[in-house]
């Protein structure tokens, strides 16, 4: 009997190209990580650290020219639509309904409980009034 050495399957890369290619989007905090990174290189080593992370010197330089200017800073701020004026009035007014439905849940509590005084009150003046005629 012989035993067999099973080998690895090694399965082909897909050789189809993305019909869309994906453009890559570097966070705030990775940017200015890179900028460091490369203020803090000597001659000759900026381009080891280009290669190391796949970016190109022009990515470096609109960094920098975007750090000068202070808008890194602004990058890590939400992207996407602005609440339009008709959503935020929609918060409010379910916040205001919210609101006025506490509110009128605790009067509803405040008058149950009047009520029940009010009756309290007058079975007390009736019994008075039994006994003083006794």
């Amino acid at each position: 009997m012989s035993k067999k050495n099973p080998q690895p399957v090694v399965v082909p890369p897909n050789p189809e190209v993305d019909a869309k290619p994906t453009r890559r989007r570097f966070t705030a905090a990775f940017k200015l990580k890179i900028l460091e990174e490369a203020d803090g290189c000597n001659e000759g080593e900026l381009g080891s650290l280009l290669r190391r992370e796949g970016l190109y010197s022009s990515h470096v330089s609109t960094w920098r020219r975007q750090r000068a200017e202070g808008a890194i800073q602004a990058l890590g701020k939400k992207r996407g639509r602005k609440a339009k004026p008709r959503d935020k009035e929609k918060e409010q007014l379910v916040k205001e309904n919210a609101r006025l439905r506490r509110k009128l849940e605790q009067a509803e509590k405040i008058i149950e409980i009047q009520k029940k005084v009010s009756a309290l009150l007058e079975a007390t003046e009736r019994d008075d009034e039994s006994g003083e005629s006794r």
